[in-house]
């Protein structure tokens, strides 16, 4: 099939285009706003950018009145924001969060989550995630959509501290990525979770390109010596 996204029918009896780039890791985002009050929501487009120094993204369309939603308007206003891992353990705790609130309704409340403080930001960690990251807010990119909810805006953050479960790390001091499940969306209403895993090393032997892959900036800087 061939079709021109906003131009020409794609045909089929739901959009395919969010089910074409999959999986996603799921961005759940908590905030908090002027008056103190937390926030969480779970955004599908959600990644790093780099590693040196660790920056992440959340894309953050409009809510179904065309509205700029909390999270993002949190993050803009405060300066902060923290990634909590969505993993499939907490699945529907991820999934009750995303429901469409008035401002100021607490999320962690609503889904029965119980509260970490942060260490270096304000905004609350969901103390049963296995891995959190502080995050600064950097900056926002605005595109315009064709619809009310396409529009969207992109928030970059700089993660300036990371939490890690003792429990998720094994003997040989690596992420147990398999214990934890993390959950990732699809398209549709369908969601995945990582249960398998193998590995891949780029042929050539370059000790920089390896640091670059690992994303280790120190062994990038040796790399180079």
């Amino acid at each position: 099939m061939f079709y021109q996204p906003g131009i020409t029918p794609h045909g089929l009896p739901r959009d395919p285009f969010k089910s074409c780039v999959v999986p996603r890791p799921i961005g759940w985002i908590s905030t908090v706003n002027q008056l103190g009050q937390d926030n969480l929501a779970p955004f599908s487009q959600f990644q790093n950018v780099t590693f040196d120094p660790p920056i992440v993204m959340f894309s953050s369309n409009q809510d179904t009145e065309g509205n700029q939603k909390d999270t993002a308007r949190n993050a803009e206003r405060t300066g902060e924001f923290v990634w909590n891992m969505a993993t499939y353990d907490l699945r529907e705790a991820v999934n009750i969060s995303a429901e469409e609130l008035p401002d100021g309704v607490d999320e962690f409340v609503r889904a029965g989550l119980e509260k970490l403080p942060s260490k270096l930001v304000k905004p609350m960690r969901v103390k049963k995630s296995p891995i959190q990251f502080e995050c600064t807010y950097l900056n926002t990119l605005r595109f315009p959509g064709a619809s009310p909810m396409g529009s969207v805006d992109v928030i970059f953050g700089k993660v300036i501290a990371i939490h890690i479960d003792d429990e998720v790390i094994d003997k040989n001091g690596m992420i147990d990525i398999l214990k934890i499940k993390p959950l990732a969306r699809m398209g549709y209403y369908d969601y995945t979770y990582v249960d398998k895993k193998f590995q891949m090393v780029i042929p050539g032997g370059s000790k920089g390109l390896l640091a670059g892959l690992e994303g280790s900036p120190d062994k990038a800087i040796n790399a180079l010596k």
